[in-house]
This record gives structure tokens, sequence and C-alpha cells, in this order.
């Protein structure tokens, strides 16, 4: 139902942009997150945006990382500049998605993996 992409091996300094693509039966779609999981770290909260577009990001990313979806394509995005080291995790995206007008529930995507090298 959720599908990210665009992770790779990026030097620090560098830029990737992720995608996170919703499909299926989709009525709508709430607010969106992206987390990141470190080797033996716990999942960590990077950034969320409502539907209509407001963001919030987790201090790490603030000033580095922009989100924004497009609501008629059902995608999420998240630009990444000014990589380091430390950003280097799997990230993971999570929606809200309803199926219905009073039916939905989370839904996690498959990770990508983001290797920045320093």
């Amino acid at each position: 139902q959720l599908q990210a992409s665009g992770g790779g091996l990026v030097q620090a300094g560098g830029s990737l942009r992720l995608s996170c693509a919703a499909s299926g039966s989709i009525f709508s779609i709430g607010v969106m997150n992206w987390y990141r999981q470190a080797p033996g770290n716990q999942r960590e909260w990077v950034a969320s945006i409502t539907s209509g577009g407001s963001p919030n990001y987790g201090d790490s990313v603030k000033g580095r990382f922009t989100i924004s979806r497009d609501n008629g394509k059902h995608t999420m995005y998240l630009r990444m500049n000014n990589l380091k080291p430390e950003d280097t995790a799997v990230y993971y995206c999570n929606a809200e998605v309803m199926v219905g007008p009073n039916t939905g529930r989370p839904y996690w995507g498959e990770g990508t993996l983001v290797t920045v090298s320093s």
C-alpha cells in the first residue's frame, strides 16, 4: 500500500530525495510521516506533513530536510540536503490511509536505505 524509494549512497554534504507512493483503493490520506532507524537504534520520527501541506520536523533535520506531498498522486517526498553520516539509516514512510469516509488504518512502507559516507 505504501512504497518508499530513492535511498542510496551519498557523500557527506550531498543530497537525496525520497519518495513514498500509496497505491490501492484510496479515499483520502491523512497525516504522512517519515521515520528512520539506524543500526542499533530505535525508530526515530523525522518529519510529518498534514493533508493540507503543513510540515513539522525533528530537531536533528530541521533546516536540512524538506517534506512535501502531491495529493493527486498520493505521494510524499523528503528532500534531504547537507546530509551527514549520522543521517545513515533505513527510512520508512507511514500514513493513515482512508479507504472510505470512516474506514482507514495506518500503513507502513518498506524502508529505503540511506547511507552517507564521510
